[in-house]
């Protein structure tokens, strides 16, 4: 039996993000939330005609990374974490899931239909394929028999128009373990608000054609308790939350406080470390920026701040800015 049968409610997760839901922010993120709140986590999305060409595999392996710190805390606070995959080819979905089953020690297998990026869609991927259903069930059942990998689905209300009772029955119709649902139509972007309305829709779906998926629901949260009360009132069985961290990295600890710039600058720091430990010059530190936007926010002076750390190419001179403003202390 899959963990997503046996697995408490309401199921509360990181959603997945691209150069964001790496092995180094997830494992910060674990580190200051609480078990009970945060309960499952993604990778970011890999190419699966990438990780089926031999040179392609080495431009996307390292998404798929997991430090050995990250999976003893995600073991230990039994976390389990999903391999997002995305792609267009049958037979190259079925190569990717069994290669990840083989050489790796994901708990599942998520299949992005939901991104919206215009080159993706060029390819007929990811939100792409809520244009083509059949090939969309191609891809679900491909991967199902790949291995005995759980597999579940993270996709939108629609394209252009919202399709969510044609389009999610289509998708039940292959019984994945779990389908995440973002309440925006392809054409929306991140633009407007999620339609929760809509979401909930899939649950009376789910309950005739697939009783034992997992609907779960994703936009707009920005707290807990946002999270928590939609959940509650559409009767689905958990949220995930993408943009909300970026307003509150900790969303997921058991008690919200205010963070004063010290604690924000510490976090920062720790970011900083474990990015440079964990990837070298593998990625480029300036990766780093979008994150800094995270920390220096939310006290007087956090402008002044932000603009200087944006400037830092390199952890040296990340120290050297913190040490000068006391942040060790």
């Amino acid at each position: 039996m899959s963990f997503w049968q046996d697995y408490k409610r309401p199921i509360m997760a990181l959603a997945p993000m691209e150069e964001v839901t790496d092995t180094v922010f997830r494992e910060l993120i674990m580190g200051i939330s609480s078990p009970e709140n945060l309960n499952l986590l993604y990778t970011e999305f890999v190419s699966t005609d990438g990780l089926c060409h031999d040179q392609g595999r080495e431009r996307v392996i390292h998404r798929l990374q997991c430090t050995d710190s990250e999976t003893t805390m995600r073991k230990d606070l039994n976390i389990p974490l999903l391999a997002q995959i995305w792609g267009t080819n049958p037979e190259n979905y079925y190569k990717a899931v069994q290669m990840i089953d083989q050489e790796f020690n994901f708990d599942g297998i998520d299949i992005n239909m939901g991104c919206p990026v215009g080159k993706i869609i060029k390819k007929g991927a990811c939100s792409g394929l809520i244009r083509n259903p059949s090939l969309a069930k191609e891809i679900v059942q491909a991967c199902q028999e790949a291995s005995n990998l759980p597999v579940s689905v993270k996709t939108r209300i629609g394209f252009n128009e919202v399709v969510t009772e044609s389009w999610i029955s289509e998708l039940l119709s292959c019984k994945p373990e779990a389908i995440g649902i973002h309440g925006r139509i392809q054409a929306q972007q991140s633009n407007g608000l999620a339609d929760w309305n809509e979401i909930g829709k899939a649950v009376a779906l789910r309950d005739e054609i697939s009783p034992k998926t997992r609907i779960l629901g994703n936009g707009d949260v920005e707290s807990m308790e946002d999270g928590l009360e939609r959940v509650a009132k559409h009767n689905l069985d958990g949220a995930l939350i993408a943009r909300g961290i970026f307003h509150d990295p900790w969303l997921f600890a058991k008690e919200h406080v205010h963070r004063d710039a010290k604690e924000r600058m510490r976090l920062l720091w720790k970011h900083s470390q474990m990015f440079t430990d964990t990837w070298g010059d593998r990625k480029n530190f300036f990766v780093l920026r979008r994150f800094y936007k995270i920390y220096a926010a939310g006290f007087v002076g956090a402008v002044k701040t932000r603009v200087k750390l944006l400037e830092m190419p390199d952890l040296a001179s990340v120290e050297a800015f913190l040490k000068e403003h006391d942040v060790f202390e």
